[in-house]
């Protein structure tokens, strides 16, 4: 039987032993096991009228398992702004305050775990393959391959293929000069964090080129573009000019105008890896960076 979301309930009966996450997988068909697992996290899962969460209950011939889908979230569609796909690439406008990808911490709710999901309801064999990220309180463009090749193509000749990464960022004060390139070696700490030092064997090239769109109220809002994409790069640098990004506690900000990190990737340029055509994605600038000047 195929789950359809719009049903309040849908029941499947157990005619052999079996243990609750391979039963679903087996009857419910059109869902791909994380779809599954987010029903029996959120207890949209009953045996004989019971929610059960646990994967692995057992189940016997003659019960009844029940989902309970009257709440169940649409993975058909994306909770953010899909800005491109094709049968190689999908580019979304990720919001702040949500990871890339999973951590120690958050397995599930990640832009790489809602995206898979997406694409898994057309086939439940689609995936989808990292090539960059962005910090979990930064918002914008990113980018995920469809297929092996695509991933491995952008991972390995990233420099020659990207042609443009541009953000926004809202800093405190105002830099001097106006316009300019940091260029620096970034070191990581044992804590995580990242500063500018001498070259060496632990130490990255970084390169980040910043102009003042506009000024006032404390803050500048700046067109950034980076050279190298290193882990907190932009965050470093700006700190280390003495204008910290507003929001960025971490490094050194001493304001939080709009409840976040005021960072947002606007614009990805690349060649694009099936037609070597120039391609180009933006995501607009969030309304609050503006609310900062008023």
């Amino acid at each position: 039987m195929e789950y359809n979301p719009r049903h309040e309930a849908v029941n499947y009966p157990v005619e052999e032993p079996s243990t609750l996450l391979p039963f679903l997988l087996e009857h419910v068909k059109g869902k791909s096991r994380n779809n599954i697992k987010s029903l029996l996290s959120r207890r949209l899962v009953a045996v004989d009228g019971r929610p059960v969460s646990q994967f692995d209950a057992p189940l016997s011939p003659g019960q009844t398992v029940t989902i309970l889908a009257f709440s169940a979230p649409r993975t058909d569609v994306l909770p953010f702004p899909l800005l491109y796909e094709d049968e190689h690439l999908i580019v979304v406008d990720k919001p702040a305050k949500l990871l890339s990808v999973a951590n120690e911490r958050e397995k599930e709710r990640t832009a790489y775990h809602i995206v898979t999901d997406y694409v898994k309801t057309r086939h439940v064999k689609n995936r989808i393959y990292v090539v960059h990220r962005l910090d979990r309180d930064t918002s914008g463009v990113m980018m995920f391959a469809k297929d092996p090749e695509t991933k491995e193509l952008f991972q390995s000749k990233w420099n020659d293929i990207v042609t443009r990464r541009g953000y926004l960022a809202v800093v405190e004060g105002v830099p001097k000069p106006e316009r300019d390139t940091i260029h620096s070696w970034l070191i990581e700490t044992e804590t995580h964090l990242s500063f500018s030092g001498r070259p060496g064997p632990n130490a990255k090239e970084a390169i980040t080129n910043y102009e003042i769109k506009k000024s006032g109220n404390g803050y500048s809002l700046l067109d950034i573009s980076i050279d190298t994409g290193r882990k907190n790069q932009i965050r470093v640098h700006m700190k280390e000019k003495g204008c910290p990004i507003a929001g960025d506690k971490q490094y050194g900000a001493r304001t939080n105008p709009i409840g976040r990190l005021c960072l947002h990737a606007n614009e990805l340029s690349f060649l694009h890896p099936a037609t070597g055509e120039p391609v180009t994605f933006t995501a607009k600038m969030p309304r609050d960076f503006n609310r900062v000047f008023k």
